[in-house]
């Protein structure tokens, strides 16, 4: 079988039309504005006869991004500008077989990279032509599975299902809205803008922008495997947004809830004494395991938000608090729905939800509490009350170097920034500085 751009890549046609019906858009050579370093290359666009739409078509870079010169590169990509403009016109098609078109050409055709009255003065060196294959109808499921094939080896369980979900509601909402959208190629930014404003007006504007870096990591992975021309979302604006944060409990309300808990759900009592006195984030507990813990040298190991494995001591607090570990297999969760140690088959998120919603009807339900205190206030009132008490004793300096050794913060910025939101760091009374 002899398609379009095996034949591109190895004659050149003739300058006559077959047919003056266009059933294409004109060859354009893209140039990344003159930037080098990206991949130069000519794009057309052909009616594709199931849909009747314009569809585009495989990139022709036919050696030009060996050059490392605007001029070269040019010139290269204007001899195939030529040339594809030629066959079109002279009818081969892209979603055919041309085997017949060209053995019916007759005369053999000039080479242009030899042809005088293209290249001048041997301007353009001999290159190793590129064959292009024969490019099939890509439908934007097709293409987003692609993408998250590339994705799945550089991202975690969390980030993919995390992908799947909003390409799959992207995917539904271009079905209702924009139903004669079928090929990836017709996914245009005014396209995507509508549907992140549709998230916007549905939601809020941090759920807007992780629609719109999922989208966009999606189609860069496209773009970078040469199935889009280019990932147009980077240009769309992130939303300001201003983030939720868990307050932290006063003294008397965290007394009152451990005593709650003592007396109502000891398990998730413990839950909760990690997260407070080993300053774990929650879903960072919900992924321990038995054998994660080393009760004789009072260390636990786990896979934080910013490493791959980080190892903290456990404070002699927690250490009392703990059952006795050693007849439990070292593979079981720590934290099951039914006590400590067990086997728990179930999405780490899902776990999260679990301990999440338990805490709501043991906690925060009985103790009225709003939406803006969960699990994680108790790391920020633990965190805030380690930090004043550190400060006492040394310079703010000092007792954020230690503070960072024990929250396991990977940079004093990090730590200062996590400070300032909870709003750890109180002056002294400045009452002398500003009375009459």
């Amino acid at each position: 079988m002899f398609n379009l751009n095996s034949y591109l890549s190895s004659e050149h046609g003739n300058e006559h039309s077959l047919s003056k019906k266009k059933f294409f858009s004109a060859p354009k050579i893209y140039s990344a504005s003159g930037n080098l370093k990206k991949r130069w290359y000519v794009y057309y666009s052909y009616r594709n006869p199931e849909s009747g739409v314009l569809q585009r078509m495989k990139n022709v870079y036919g050696g030009a991004n060996r050059y490392s010169t605007k001029e070269d590169r040019l010139i290269i990509l204007s001899v195939y500008r030529i040339k594809l403009l030629s066959l079109l016109n002279e009818g081969f098609n892209p979603f055919e077989d041309n085997t017949s078109l060209y053995l019916n050409r007759g005369d053999k055709k000039r080479n242009p990279f030899t042809d005088t009255n293209v290249v001048k003065h041997n301007i353009v060196p001999e290159v190793e032509l590129m064959i292009e294959p024969k490019v099939s109808f890509l439908s934007c499921k097709e293409a987003f599975k692609k993408g998250l094939k590339y994705k799945e080896k550089l991202i975690n369980d969390t980030t993919r299902r995390s992908y799947e979900n909003r390409l799959k509601n992207f995917l539904l909402w271009v079905e209702k809205y924009h139903p004669d959208l079928k090929a990836i190629t017709d996914i245009d930014k005014k396209v995507v803008m509508d549907f992140l404003n549709h998230i916007l007006d549905k939601t809020s504007p941090r759920n807007r922008n992780n629609y719109r870096t999922d989208l966009s990591s999606i189609m860069q992975a496209l773009e970078d495997n040469d199935i889009i021309p280019t990932n147009f979302i980077k240009k769309i604006p992130v939303l300001k947004s201003v983030p939720q944060r868990n307050k932290t409990y006063s003294k008397e309300e965290q007394k009152d809830i451990f005593e709650h808990l003592e007396k109502t759900d000891k398990t998730l009592l413990l839950f909760i004494k990690f997260i407070s006195y080993n300053f774990l984030r929650p879903i960072e507990v919900c992924r321990l395991r038995v054998g994660d813990l080393d009760i004789r040298n009072k260390r636990i190991q786990f896979k934080a938000k910013n490493s791959p494995l980080k190892t903290k001591i456990i404070p002699d607090l927690l250490l009392k608090d703990l059952p006795d570990l050693s007849k439990l297999n070292k593979e079981d969760s720590l934290f099951t729905p039914d006590g400590i140690g067990g086997i728990w088959e179930s999405e780490l998120s899902n776990k999260r939800d679990y301990f999440s919603k338990r805490f709501k009807r043991v906690v925060k339900d009985p103790f009225n509490l709003g939406a803006d205190y969960g699990l994680y206030s108790f790391r920020h009132t633990y965190i805030t009350k380690l930090y004043r008490e550190l400060v006492k004793g040394s310079s703010p300096f000092e007792s954020k170097s230690k503070l960072m050794q024990i929250t396991g913060h990977s940079s004093m910025k990090a730590l200062e920034k996590y400070l300032r939101d909870i709003d750890a760091e109180f002056p002294d009374d400045y009452s002398e500085l500003i009375k009459s």
